[in-house]
């Protein structure tokens, strides 16, 4: 997924905003908080994809379980015999999403352009880069809540009870006197805490999917990493957030957008007032002076937006 740069501007992450108001969300976004006074909380219902089985497809060895399109996601499993399979997920509004089935289980892919037709295909690899058709299915899609697919878990954000990151999140809201503090403690262990891999980025496969508990343990990671990392631990606290994947200038780039009630999904603003978070850039900052950081990112225009997970 991401092609070898000399450029070192450009594996980055990007825009750190703020979910100042508390929300009752339904699906993904259900589960309650609790903290000490003057704490915002923190909560260990963690959402948990299901392949209940009420609505189903099958064919070719693939299976699509789609009974939780409401919640903004479908999960698929391909028990065939090829080594290798992908899926194609063409969005309400036509952009289409392609993965690699990494396991024999169930995964879990995220519904992100709102309402409307989905087109969903499944192939398997035959030889060389040439692949069959195993399934074909258009779905409708009805979300009960537009942040649902950003407060899921799903293959490019994958959270759940146990990890590592988890418990990191659960540590840093307990520590946050309200939505706003909490995004920043999460943002300030990042950017202290992980350090750029300029090896990983130069050799890092097509088909790569970060493992959050990795790059805590490690210390290191791409852009990818930072952006999932901090998606799962936003998302696992009931604060919607958007892995984002576009380009910075000409390279492929990943960063995060989080929603905020007064603006919306942040995607320009620039400035920290001390009260909001605006665009800013983790992994450049670990690295650089704000100055730095703040010439560079500007008002968005090096950023072009393409996918959001």
């Amino acid at each position: 997924m991401y092609r070898n740069t000399k450029t070192r501007f450009v594996f980055l992450l990007m825009l750190c905003a703020v979910f100042s108001v508390a929300m009752t969300l339904t699906g993904c976004g259900g589960g309650s908080s609790s903290g000490s006074s003057g704490s915002r909380g923190s909560t260990t219902d963690f959402p948990v994809p299901e392949a209940s089985g009420e609505v189903t497809y099958s064919s070719g060895g693939v299976t699509l379980d789609a009974s939780h399109t409401s919640d903004g996601y479908v999960m698929i499993k391909y028990d065939g015999s090829a080594v290798k399979a992908k899926v194609q997920i063409t969005g309400s509004d036509g952009e289409i999403y392609t993965y690699t089935l990494k396991t024999k289980n169930f995964e879990t892919f995220p519904l992100t352009t709102g309402d409307g037709s989905y087109k969903i295909d499944v192939l398997e690899n035959v030889n060389g880069d040439m692949y069959n058709l195993s399934l074909a299915q258009t779905i409708n899609v009805s979300l009960d809540n537009e942040f649902s697919p950003f407060l899921c878990p799903n293959q490019y954000v994958w959270f759940e009870s146990g990890m590592k990151s988890m418990d990191l999140g659960i540590e840093l809201s307990e520590k946050s006197s309200d939505d706003l503090n909490f995004v920043e403690n999460v943002y300030e262990y990042v950017i202290k805490k992980i350090d750029y891999d300029y090896d990983k980025a130069a050799n890092v496969p097509l088909d790569y999917v970060p493992e959050i508990d990795e790059t805590l343990e490690t210390g290191t990671g791409i852009c990818f990493d930072y952006a999932s990392l901090m998606s799962a631990i936003l998302r696992a606290q009931k604060v919607p957030c958007k892995l984002v994947v576009g380009y910075s200038g000409s390279a492929y780039h990943a960063w995060i957008s989080v929603y905020t009630e007064e603006t919306g999904w942040v995607d320009n603003i620039i400035e920290f007032d001390g009260k909001n978070w605006s665009l800013m850039d983790p992994t450049l900052a670990s690295s650089n002076d704000e100055s730095a950081v703040k010439e560079y990112v500007g008002n968005g225009s090096n950023y072009i937006v393409k996918y959001n997970y």
